[in-house]
């Protein structure tokens, strides 16, 4: 069973298949559901850059679309297209969000440059004050 530590090699891997031939910056991201199976994603642009979707977000819906709903950890992995991660990729804000819909702000989110370097944060630290079902 894939463990926190599994996360960030995932995410590498996943970075590999990232479609982004408009920004040459791809983006892999590894979700692990609290009943220890993994969802990855990777960005996928298009055109119209609105209808592309970050890697963040293919993988959690992905997982909601099976049936998950509960979430331990994300890791992300981006930078440009034939080069290794230069540096931590943070999720952007639409992610940050959707997330906070699926996860509370103790999710775990790891920032992946390598295997070896990886930056660990609190969804709740990379979205104060965030907008929740508790809000409505």
């Amino acid at each position: 069973m894939p463990e926190l530590k599994d996360l960030p090699k995932m995410a590498l891997r996943a970075r590999a298949r990232a479609y982004a031939p408009y920004s040459s910056f791809q983006v892999g991201a590894a979700l692990l559901c609290d009943d220890g199976s993994v969802y990855t994603g990777c960005n996928i642009e298009n055109a119209a850059y609105s209808v592309t979707c970050c890697a963040e977000r293919v993988a959690l819906f992905s997982a909601v679309s099976a049936g998950r709903r509960a979430f331990r950890a994300i890791a992300i992995a981006g930078g440009p297209a034939g080069d290794a991660p230069r540096e931590h990729c943070a999720p952007c804000g639409v992610c940050r969000q959707a997330l906070a819909e699926f996860a509370d702000e103790e999710l775990c989110v790891l920032l992946v440059r390598d295997e070896n370097d990886v930056q660990m944060y609190r969804l709740g630290d990379l979205l104060p004050a965030s907008f929740t079902k508790k809000a409505l």
